[in-house]
């Protein structure tokens, strides 16, 4: 996939827009040793996504969150979707006075 270049400089929403559209992986692993003895050893994995982003993703690698025998946890998704719903709004209100104050 090539990498898309905006033509003019992107502003901060236009950029998170994207990351949280496409998604970002940051997948780090670091080993602490002296004479062949581990001391450290440090695995972090950190995604920076929307929820659809990434449940999508997941389920295409068959990682799926919030599993439990029976399937989906239905509370979690939920308070996912109704925390998503939120912050959507939050968005849309800061977006919408945002485009008033500079109309004034």
């Amino acid at each position: 996939m090539p990498v898309e270049r905006a033509a003019g400089g992107a502003s901060l929403i236009d950029v998170l827009d994207r990351v949280l559209d496409k998604g970002i992986v940051i997948d780090a692993w670091v080993r602490v040793s002296l004479v062949g003895i581990d001391l450290i050893t440090v695995e972090a994995r950190v995604v920076v996504a929307s929820i659809d982003t990434y449940l999508k993703y997941s389920e295409a690698v068959g990682e799926m969150p919030s599993m439990s025998a029976k399937g989906v946890d239905v509370k979690a998704h939920q308070a996912l979707l109704a925390e998503n719903a939120a912050l959507k709004a939050q968005i849309a209100q800061t977006t919408a006075l945002s485009k008033r104050r500079r109309a004034e």
